[in-house]
């Protein structure tokens, strides 16, 4: 019988063999920086400024390191950062996730091209923000459409997590023992 695993091990043997997709490498390095990132934005800028009823050229936010943040910014970093974590454990989420992340990011940075001073009112952006944006974008969707989801790895000896893949690793094992038994495995 093939064994499943859930977890977010490495590359191991058997259906294991493959190891993480690109989108899940993507979320378990990009969620954390970005929740790094977050907190430590708070360091430059804590105050919950928008220009929302104001003048929109009113928002300012503080530069941590060479992007101007505030505590919507932090926050914003924060929750993508966990939206990232949180499905970086299966390929097929993974790939949606760095798919949906690659989506929003570039809609964040279409306004801040467009705008060049804040994200709605309530988002400080400068340059360095717009690039960085960009390359958020790209990469969350590069990533996204070179991986394949659940059903690709068990195709590709990925993990292997249904019953249907477990019946079809009992098959091909059944096939090549020849035995009695393996007959009785793969009628089950």
């Amino acid at each position: 019988m093939t064994a499943t695993r859930t977890s977010l091990d490495g590359p191991a043997e058997g259906p294991y063999r493959e190891g993480r997709s690109p989108a899940q490498w993507f979320c378990l390095i990009v969620g954390p920086t970005l929740i790094l990132v977050g907190l430590l934005g708070f360091l430059a800028e804590a105050k919950f400024d928008t220009a929302i009823g104001g003048d929109p050229g009113q928002l300012d936010g503080e530069d941590f390191l060479i992007f101007e943040v505030n505590g919507w910014h932090n926050i914003v970093h924060i929750l993508s950062g966990l939206f990232l974590l949180a499905f970086a454990a299966r390929r097929a989420a993974a790939r949606t996730a760095a798919l949906a992340f690659g989506a929003v990011y570039g809609l964040v940075s279409v306004i801040g091209l467009i705008d060049g001073k804040d994200v709605l009112g309530i988002i400080p952006i400068d340059r360095a923000d717009n690039v960085l944006h960009v390359l958020l974008t790209l990469s969350g969707l590069a990533a996204g459409l070179v991986s394949g989801g659940d059903r690709g790895a068990e195709r590709e000896g990925g993990r292997v997590d249904s019953h249907r893949g477990e019946q079809a690793a009992r098959s091909r094992t059944a096939s090549t023992r020849g035995d009695a038994g393996a007959v009785a495995d793969r009628r089950s």
